[in-house]
């Protein structure tokens, strides 16, 4: 009981540890004071309105929002096919693979920013919104191949053999059996990868240019050139986005669990 009680405690200071610092955003994006003095004074909707009638703000997170739909839908379906070989294949130098693909995981990002700056710059992607989309891909391929690879590992094989044992083809197999039974680790991976390409700020620096900036670079511009409590208001905007998409993939997987059960 008293160690029951004693990891309650932990477990709230952590949750207000991880809380605190976004919660305290909060206040200053409704202060009347162009600062980011805290406790914030009086209350406005100005800096809320400020990100929606400024063009730059606007188009950087349009553009972010784009990039990111973008570099889901390829890292799910190349993921998720990356994973599905990998887990069906056996051959020699298998693993060796396995973690090639998971490599961007693993390197520090200004690392891999400077490697795909040089690429890059080879190649005139910079500043490209492919350039973003194939850098960002890069980043969150790895988080859907693991997430997809942990639900084919508590696949029941014996439901696939079933479903050839009834004259389904692989294809049909896998649309109507093995797709329905992992979807809960392809939205976890699908969720990641849009938060990971929504929220990656050290590579999109590398590769920007001046009329083609992302939502974090816009906002990294923003905070180290002046105290425009702008940003305030679009890190709660953020937020709430995050918090919306993470209970949405909440929703969906429950419901794939419920339904599998």
């Amino acid at each position: 009981m008293r160690l029951k009680s004693v990891l309650s405690v932990f477990a709230v200071i952590l949750v207000a540890w991880l809380i605190l610092p976004t919660l305290v955003l909060v206040p200053i994006s409704f202060s009347e004071k162009a600062s980011f003095n805290f406790p914030s004074q009086g209350f406005s909707f100005q800096w809320y309105e400020n990100f929606f009638n400024d063009r730059s703000w606007v188009r950087s997170t349009v553009l972010s929002l784009q990039i990111g739909l973008t570099v889901t839908a390829i890292s799910v379906v190349a993921g998720t096919l990356a994973a599905f070989g990998l887990s069906k294949l056996r051959f020699r130098g298998r693993s060796l693979i396995e973690n090639y693909l998971l490599t961007p995981m693993m390197v520090p990002g200004v690392v891999l920013a400077i490697g795909l700056y040089s690429v890059f710059l080879q190649y005139g992607l910079l500043g490209t919104f492919a350039g973003f989309v194939l850098a960002h891909t890069a980043l969150a391929l790895p988080l859907v191949i693991l997430n997809v690879g942990t639900s084919i590992q508590g696949l029941d094989n014996r439901l696939e053999l079933a479903a050839a044992s009834l004259g389904a083809n692989r294809v049909t197999t896998f649309f109507k059996v093995t797709l329905p039974l992992i979807a809960p680790g392809v939205i976890a991976g699908a969720v990641f990868a849009f938060v990971t390409s929504f929220d990656e700020v050290i590579v999109s620096l590398f590769i920007q240019s001046p009329g083609l900036q992302t939502l974090p670079v816009k906002i990294y511009r923003s905070v180290t050139q002046d105290t425009d409590p702008t940003v305030a208001a679009v890190a709660v905007l953020v937020t709430v986005l995050s918090v919306v998409i993470i209970g949405i993939a909440q929703s969906l997987t429950g419901r794939k669990r419920k339904a599998r059960s």
